[in-house]
């Protein structure tokens, strides 16, 4: 009878201890595992970057041949056109001298014929915008002058025009004679980019 009242009371003991022991020391939990079953930490979001609002840089179309038409409208002007480099010649005579008028010897005259056209409102045509443009970053106005024998029909320096009239006529500048513009340039206040046709090299 003793014996069975020591081992009860020894077993009685070892389950205290056992309960005791799994109170002090929890069930380990997923972190406290490794390998596959440790857990994952919540990724931290990448900041992603806002989109640009900033407008896009203006680009330069290629030349256009001479004899092709540029339509163009200004909206808040309430007008609408049409603009036209037709010809470039190089080398027309005159009893002017270029060289003279531009105190350059080798200059030149040449003469570029124009087309503008009003499609919609009234505008006044001047031939302020156009130039001729060279590789090296030259630019050549139309000349001053108003020789008698320059190339016919002459475009007006300014005029006035309506809807569905057209203006056309050649304008006289003075060039170097040993080299050709790369292009002719029509820049008009109520454009962002100029419009350019290309010059043939002969």
């Amino acid at each position: 009878m003793r014996t069975t009242t020591t081992l009860i009371a020894t077993a009685a003991l070892t389950l205290a201890l056992t309960a005791c022991g799994a109170a002090d020391n929890p069930p380990a939990t997923p972190s406290d595992k490794g390998g596959a079953e440790a857990s994952t930490a919540t990724p931290t979001p990448t900041p992603t970057t806002e989109p640009s609002t900033a407008a896009p840089e203006p680009t330069t179309a290629a030349p256009l041949k001479l004899g092709t038409t540029h339509t163009w409208q200004d909206a808040e002007a309430g007008v609408a056109g049409t603009s036209t480099a037709v010809s470039y010649q190089q080398g027309i005579k005159s009893v002017g001298s270029a060289a003279e008028e531009t105190g350059n010897k080798g200059y030149i005259w040449a003469a570029l014929e124009l087309k503008v056209c009003s499609t919609k409102g009234v505008f006044l045509a001047t031939t302020g915008p156009w130039t001729l443009s060279y590789a090296d970053g030259a630019r050549i106005e139309p000349s001053s002058s108003t020789w008698d024998d320059f190339p016919k029909p002459e475009f007006p320096f300014e005029t006035k025009l309506t809807p569905g009239k057209c203006v056309r006529g050649k304008v006289v500048f003075p060039v170097p004679g040993n080299s050709r513009p790369e292009t002719v340039v029509y820049a008009p206040e109520n454009v962002d980019i100029p419009v350019e046709w290309a010059v043939p090299t002969t």
